[in-house]
């Protein structure tokens, strides 16, 4: 069952980081540069083409490091595992609590009607960081992924 399960959360964690490198390392940058009037719907449009995805390949990869934890048959394997683990969840709940919330705020803005307030409300900058902090974790977590094969090699 490992040589199913290691590889599937390799696959999936694989996919969530390398989709958070790219907007890290594209994305973000690019809707940090666009005009505000041009930001709202490219957000919307990338957003959407992001989810299900990423709460998906995130919760596969979480859901089968704890499973290597408990199969694993190596104490420094389950050890892994179970930090692979700890960093998806990581990635979740920095998700949930700081970029999903920026997500929906800018899905429910009008681009033609944006807020007076915009300079003092502009939620890029924020996004942009905590993207950068779920990146480095779901780094982090195939890091640790591909190590519990090193380990198990």
């Amino acid at each position: 069952m490992l040589s199913v399960i290691l590889p599937i959360s390799l696959l999936t964690g694989g996919l969530a980081a390398g989709a958070l490198l790219l907007s890290a390392l594209g994305g973000a940058p690019m809707l940090v540069a666009l005009p505000v009037e041009q930001y709202v719907p490219v957000h919307k449009f990338l957003v959407t083409r992001f989810d299900p995805f990423m709460p998906l390949s995130l919760a596969t990869a979480m859901v089968c490091d704890v499973v290597v934890t408990f199969l694993a048959p190596t104490g420094p394997a389950r050890l892994l595992a179970a930090a692979g683990a700890l960093l998806y969840i990581a990635v979740m709940a920095v998700s949930l609590t700081k970029n999903v919330p920026i997500n929906r705020w800018i899905a429910a803005l009008d681009p033609a009607d944006m807020p007076a307030d915009w300079a003092s409300v502009d939620p890029r900058s924020r996004w942009r960081d905590w993207n950068l902090v779920r990146t480095s974790l779901a780094v982090a977590g195939l890091v640790v992924n591909v190590s519990i094969v090193g380990v198990l090699l």
